[in-house]
């Protein structure tokens, strides 16, 4: 049974905060742009690959193998978690929001602290569907 299906409306919030992280990562990809703060081809992919498609990838599978596609989601929000709090919060590097082009920082910060915000929800509610879903 899909998401789409379920009687448990936790699935609708898993792929609204996917969605809204979607939108977030577009925002602060903007302000990474426009700062000139540069991500090694390692982040870059890891950005691409993890942070941005690992989300979307498991909404689509969420569909057909509800299990396998919850986890990934989970998974791939845990993961741009870390990355994203090491790098923005931790680390002294370009990266590191204290160290972002004044012009720039405001939206770097914000969208920062949002993607934590929708990592740490998503990778949450991706848990707690599986878990409700375990009990149905």
């Amino acid at each position: 049974m899909g998401m789409h299906r379920s009687a448990n409306p936790m699935g609708k919030w898993v792929a609204a905060i996917v969605m809204i992280h979607f939108a977030v990562t577009a925002v602060h990809g903007l302000a990474h742009a426009e700062a000139h703060v540069p991500l090694s081809p390692a982040a870059n992919l890891f950005v691409f690959g993890v942070i941005l498609a690992g989300p979307l990838i498991g909404l689509i599978m969420i569909r057909r193998t509800p299990r396998a596609g919850a986890w990934l989601i989970a998974a791939s929000m845990a993961a741009a978690f870390v990355f994203g709090f090491v790098n923005h919060f931790i680390v002294a590097s370009p990266d590191h929001i204290a160290h972002v082009d004044l012009r720039w920082r405001t939206l770097f910060a914000a969208t920062a602290v949002l993607l934590a915000i929708t990592e740490v929800l998503g990778a949450g509610l991706a848990i707690r569907w599986l878990k409700l879903r375990g009990q149905q």
